[in-house]
């Protein structure tokens, strides 16, 4: 799949298809690690994972995650 990078601010912006976002159940929001593989000339995204907190439910967790990815604009204009 060919995707063209644009420019938003400063920096450049490749979108990804609904269907690479489902697959990876990622949605706008969402943490990724990205990482450069120079050697083969790749760019890797993936998902973070969180590793599990001693004590806290996964579901719990999974929840709270899933609040702060849905509220992130609220949340961050309360930080200010």
């Amino acid at each position: 799949m060919s995707r063209k990078i644009f420019k938003t601010g400063n920096s450049a912006v490749v979108s990804l298809p609904r269907e690479m976002l489902d697959a990876l159940k990622i949605q706008d929001g969402s943490q990724v690690d990205v990482m450069l593989d120079q050697p083969n000339r790749q760019i890797i995204i993936r998902p973070t994972e969180h590793p599990p907190i001693a004590g806290v439910d996964a579901d719990f967790a999974r929840q709270v995650s899933e609040f702060i990815t849905a509220y992130r604009p609220a949340l961050d204009e309360l930080a200010k």
